[in-house]
């Protein structure tokens, strides 16, 4: 079974399939760039990836990949990669593909009913990068309903690992409550600057079906933007 980058090391055993992890980001923080490194590290394990982008262009996505020395045309095309384009309805564009032309919480829930029904699949990580977007284009509990009604309930359905983005400090203290009692695990991005230097730094704040280190963790920001834990 695949390690989780990152997450796995704040964890003091593997986090089963199927589990729903909330990250709570601040927006200046290291998340985007730590996102592509947990996608990197999977990959290399031989595992698959779908990562749904709504604040990050998709192609700036696949550069970052390439940079890491990861084809990621190649990675599409044997279907171990899909790259989900929410970003393109954010600038009011339309899609060539009608599964993802809309924000809306009606289209999105049709969209992701479709993959409820597919089949189980093995050693699958999902990303969604900032859940954040859909308050631009719904009510609050529209699209939080989506999350607990269609979203999550992904993972069980198909045995696949989902983490969930959000910003910090945008939503009402209810959208952050009610995602989070819905996932399995809470990780915590931050940007720490009360001393002389800036620190990115995170931690696990919870995670019911494994055992796990709930301490602050500074991390480290490699020459090629690759996030890791300092020790």
């Amino acid at each position: 079974m695949p390690r989780i980058p990152i997450l796995d090391e704040l964890a003091t055993e593997p986090i089963p399939p199927g589990s729903t992890i909330l990250v709570e980001f601040d927006a200046a923080s290291q998340w985007y760039n730590a996102s592509i490194g947990i996608a990197v590290g999977w990959l290399n394990q031989g595992a698959s990836i779908e990562y749904v982008t709504a604040a990050q262009q998709p192609e700036s996505i696949r550069k970052r990949l390439s940079r890491f020395g990861l084809d990621a045309s190649k990675l599409e095309a044997e279907d171990r990669l899909w790259i989900g384009d929410l970003y393109t309805p954010t600038l009011r564009q339309k899609l060539n593909d009608p599964d993802g032309s809309s924000l809306r919480v009606a289209d999105l829930s049709i969209v992701i009913a479709k993959n409820l029904s597919k089949p189980p699949v093995l050693d699958v990580l999902l990303f969604f990068d900032n859940m954040s977007t859909l308050a631009r284009f719904n009510d609050d509990k529209a699209w939080v309903e989506l999350c607990l009604t269609r979203a999550i309930p992904l993972a069980a359905s198909r045995s696949v690992t989902i983490i969930n983005g959000i910003t910090k400090g945008v939503h009402e203290s209810w959208v952050y409550n009610t995602l989070e009692s819905a996932h399995d695990g809470i990780v915590d991005f931050k940007l720490d600057d009360t001393g002389q230097q800036t620190q990115n730094m995170i931690r696990m704040r919870s995670l019911r079906n494994a055992g796990f280190d709930s301490r602050w963790h500074n991390l480290r920001i490699g020459p090629n933007l690759e996030v890791s834990i300092q020790n």
